[in-house]
């Protein structure tokens, strides 16, 4: 087999706001790469990259080096790197063998070679999903709404939760795992189209947050009992408002600052007075779990009694668009870089 073209997206340059295709990141199509004969060495294989995951915390890595985070930076001028699906096209690593599907970390590359089996989950895919379902809400994103969920909301029946970004690869689960356990749903989303997912997903309150005020439906539709948080900022005030005493806050994200704008809360004094409960969480923490998600959530996704939705973009060239979608909140669903197909 001659060689092929093994086209990358770079990160480029470090933003000042939201990032920007073309000049953020970079796609390289100069490489080129001989899948047949790319010299192997022990314990290493050669994956071809299937689908990428487009996640908002991406834009926490792209920062200087010495802005310390809980996730490392991406590196100017190398890959972009996040969770994907790939499959084995050769191996000399007794752990994983040809055409085994990889889920895990991958780089922005249509080929790479890897050493480090471990790091890796083999799908076996028994109920037949689309790959790209397990970078949404058969991946990170389901897995961050099943475990945030499960263990810091202590909801009852009856109760009523609040979703922001209800529509995303997060909240669009947390609505119906809410709604699962008898829970009512206020539900916001930025267009008028999610709004629309949001009330097939059977949230009870669906709005657009652009043109409707987060602070009137929560007065109307509260006290809310639990408020699953992925905006913050302003978002986060009206709630703290709106909160019944006793209210877990599970704070998931914080996009309303991924502009790097920050909004100062100004009444913090209601978590005090209402006693309210609020937890932060990283859904790595729970990594070592995995098995209950994948016992549980896979199969209800395949019978329909889990719905999800995917905005999936095809081309590596077009990571840097996607990027910038999600940020700005304009990606219709989950988003997904479609880098192959299997049989291609």
């Amino acid at each position: 087999m001659s060689p092929v073209k093994n086209g990358r997206h770079l990160f480029n340059e470090i933003p000042t706001g939201f990032p920007e295709p073309g000049k953020t990141t970079v796609y390289d199509g100069s490489q080129t790469i001989d899948p047949e004969s790319v010299a192997l060495s022990p314990g290493s294989f050669l994956l071809k990259t299937l689908v990428l995951s487009i996640d908002p915390y991406m834009r926490g890595k792209m920062r200087a080096p010495s802005a310390k985070s809980h996730s490392p930076p991406y590196t100017l001028g190398e890959v972009l790197y996040n969770f994907g699906v790939g499959i084995v096209i050769r191996s000399e690593n007794e752990a994983v063998k040809p055409g085994d599907h990889l889920y895990g970390m991958h780089t922005f590359e249509e080929y790479s070679i890897k050493d480090d089996a471990s790091a890796y989950r083999v799908l076996k895919n028994e109920e037949k999903l689309p790959w790209s379902v397990y970078l949404g809400a058969g991946g990170m994103p389901g897995q961050t709404a099943f475990f945030g969920w499960k263990e810091y909301s202590k909801a009852k029946e009856g109760e009523t939760v609040f979703v922001t970004a209800g529509a995303g690869g997060v909240g669009s689960l947390v609505i119906q795992i809410a709604k699962s356990q008898g829970l009512k749903v206020i539900a916001s989303a930025g267009s008028e189209e999610k709004v629309k997912f949001l009330k097939e997903l059977g949230a009870d309150v669906a709005f657009n947050y652009k043109t409707t005020s987060t602070r009137d439906i929560l007065q109307k539709g509260g006290p809310i009992n639990v408020f699953w948080d992925n905006v913050g900022g302003e978002t986060l005030e009206a709630a703290l408002d709106a909160a019944a005493l006793g209210a877990r806050f599970i704070e998931c994200g914080m996009m309303s600052g991924h502009d790097y704008k920050p909004y100062g809360v100004k009444n913090l004094a209601n978590i005090v007075s209402k006693a309210i409960a609020m937890t932060g969480f990283l859904v790595f923490r729970f990594f070592d779990r995995l098995d209950e998600f994948y016992a549980e959530i896979p199969a209800k996704l395949a019978s329909g009694k889990l719905v999800y939705r995917e905005d999936i973009t095809r081309g590596l060239e077009n990571v840097g668009e996607a990027i910038h979608a999600v940020e700005t909140g304009r990606n219709k669903a989950k988003s997904v870089i479609l880098v192959a197909d299997e049989k291609a």
